[in-house]
């Protein structure tokens, strides 16, 4: 049984993402694939995985961790299930700590690693999903009025506009974290409400179309924003309709622009690390590799081959 991760980011459709899966999951497992998404993830199952602060308790919580994912695994491909879809995007990270540091996704390697020893090296697979970054941190920092973080500073703005970590940063953390698995890129603004198309191109495998337009957790716009917010910040947002973007334009821009880098980087061949998806129809962009229906043994094979010739 192969194992992808869907590791997000948070802010890319992926609750959308999740219902789909969730409503589809008998559909799913008629064709050999499963799926375990937050409600499992979080009831108990990643527990331990990663450290936390608190008492010592002289038990090995992270032990006990693996062995209850391996176990739930084994338990799994028992089942008949061959490909089994892991979302959620807390793996990745959280939101609270990149809208502390300003940064997106600072311990992304280390998290990664962590799962990627749990899952045993049955990981065939890691999706993840980016959007333009002035984009994402509005609805970020959106995320962050709501639960109390406050408006952000403009030095925190700035710092975000011309920071020096990127997706491209991101992505190199978890290229290195899971050598063995391919990590496909899918851009929000090709894939966002389209879950099934992600599901394919990621997959090979045909996806249903049934509740592949449901949308949940949509970004607020000002006026669901202010009727959220205590009145004093919400009398500091901007008038208007629309998205909120906290950034000036030059910042917007700036941040435009880092975005197109990493897209051209990514379309350039990630230097090896992953692989861009730009189109369900399509090879991915830059590189070439086998197509990701291909057992993880098919795909050995292959490169024997491949290596023989050479």
């Amino acid at each position: 049984m192969d194992v992808i991760l869907h590791i997000g980011a948070h802010r890319c459709a992926t609750t959308t993402f999740q219902h789909y899966l969730r409503q589809n999951a008998d559909r799913l497992a008629a064709d050999g694939t499963g799926f375990w998404g937050p409600r499992r993830t979080r009831n108990g199952l990643f527990r331990g995985l990663l450290p936390t602060p608190g008492p010592a308790t002289g038990r090995d919580l992270r032990r006990r961790a693996v062995g209850r994912v391996r176990l739930n695994l084994a338990r799994t491909a028992l089942g008949g299930t061959r490909r089994l879809v892991v979302s959620d995007e807390n793996m990745l990270g959280s939101m609270r700590l990149n809208l502390r540091q300003a940064e997106l996704y600072p311990d992304a390697g280390e998290r990664i690693a962590r799962y990627a020893e749990a899952f045993d090296g049955k990981i065939s697979d890691v999706m993840l999903n980016i959007r333009s970054p002035e984009i994402w941190w509005s609805s970020a920092l959106g995320y962050g009025l709501t639960r109390g973080f406050g408006l952000p500073s403009p030095v925190a703005l700035d710092w975000i506009a011309h920071g020096p970590r990127s997706w491209r940063d991101v992505i190199a953390d978890i290229g290195c974290a899971v050598p063995g698995a391919r990590l496909w890129v899918l851009p929000f603004e090709i894939f966002a409400g389209r879950p099934e198309a992600q599901l394919e191109a990621v997959t090979g495998r045909p996806a249903p179309n049934e509740h592949s337009r449901d949308w949940l957790n949509a970004t607020p716009r000002l006026p669901e924003l202010r009727e959220m917010l205590p009145e004093r910040l919400a009398r500091a947002l901007p008038g208007g309709e629309g998205r909120w973007t906290p950034f000036t334009a030059e910042q917007a821009t700036a941040l435009r622009e880092t975005y197109a880098d990493d897209l051209m980087w990514l379309a350039a061949g990630a230097d090896g690390l992953a692989w861009l998806m730009d189109d369900p129809n399509k090879k991915p962009a830059g590189q070439t590799l086998p197509r990701p229906e291909l057992t993880r043994g098919r795909r050995n094979e292959q490169d024997r081959r491949l290596a023989g010739a050479g």
